[in-house]
């Protein structure tokens, strides 16, 4: 009797009011009462009961100025809010776990809380699980720890593909390139730039892989690097409008080192007509140079 989850739930409620005989409130009691419930509901799927019972256990243990174990509760609530589809507050849960851990002055958790979120939203809620991807990797840049947040880029730039976002997908691949290079990560820079060239050509906007190639030779890395050398040799087949070029470039080793989602969209380049992109570059090449014009 005494295990059954709504007595408990009851008793641990009344130890958190005060009344004509409890002039205290006993937290640390309740808390415990609070956790056994949880834990009962979900063992019994009542994930509803569930969820609220971690929430109140979370918050007696922030009460008693435990904010990890009230994070770890937050977490178990997201997780029962994901068993019922409630996807907004999956993401309200994984934040507030987050910003608990970020009071234990644990960056790691508290990415990784964001991270978790972020996956579970991915086929429920996409738009919300890139910005939790998103914030995941703000905390680890934060605390300087770029590196840990390579994957956390490339799950949302795979996300952004999934929504046809290439544009987005293309900015936060760019990021992830960026952060390489805080961290001499040159591998991982130039691979994440000739991703992001890849995805312009698939969303066969040529004028900004074109761009974004141009920037990217900036840096000198990525200029003298297989994926350079792979970008230039892309982009060069299609200025000649050759499908077969551009085929074999993309099936070539320096792509199929790349990361598994964009080798896939890699292997159906050409996706649009590039004939008219030769028509066009023949006739810039027929244009008279404007001396004026120094870009």
């Amino acid at each position: 009797m005494g295990s059954d989850p709504e007595k408990l739930i009851s008793k641990a409620d009344k130890l958190t009011k005060l009344s004509f005989t409890r002039w205290s409130i006993d937290w640390k009691s309740a808390t415990g009462l609070y956790e056994q419930a949880a834990n009962g509901f979900r063992l019994a799927k009542c994930y509803e009961k569930a969820k609220e019972a971690f929430e109140k256990a979370s918050k007696g243990q922030e009460m008693l100025s435990s904010p990890w174990d009230a994070a770890k509760h937050m977490e178990s609530a997201a997780t029962m809010a994901k068993e019922l589809g409630n996807w907004k507050e999956v993401a309200d849960f994984y934040r507030r776990a987050s910003e608990l851990y970020n009071e234990c002055g644990r960056a790691q958790p508290a990415s990784d809380a964001l991270g978790k979120g972020a996956r579970a939203l991915e086929d429920g809620a996409p738009d919300v699980a890139v910005q939790l991807y998103t914030e995941a990797c703000a905390i680890l840049e934060e605390d300087g720890k770029e590196q840990m947040a390579f994957d956390l880029y490339r799950d949302a730039a795979r996300v952004y593909l999934k929504l046809e976002k290439y544009e987005d997908a293309a900015t936060i691949l760019i990021s992830l390139a960026l952060a390489a290079d805080k961290c001499s990560a040159t591998h991982s820079q130039c691979k994440a730039y000739l991703s992001a060239i890849i995805v312009y050509l698939y969303a066969h906007d040529f004028k900004q892989a074109e761009k974004c190639y141009n920037d990217c030779c900036q840096v000198e890395v990525f200029l003298n690097s297989d994926q350079g050398r792979c970008a230039g040799k892309l982009l060069s087949a299609y200025a000649d409008g050759d499908v077969e070029d551009i085929k074999r470039v993309s099936q070539s080793s320096t792509v199929s080192n790349l990361d598994h989602t964009i080798i896939k969209i890699a292997r159906k380049l050409p996706t649009g007509d590039v004939s008219a992109l030769k028509n066009e570059a023949m006739k810039d090449n027929e244009d008279p140079l404007d001396e004026d014009d120094l870009t």
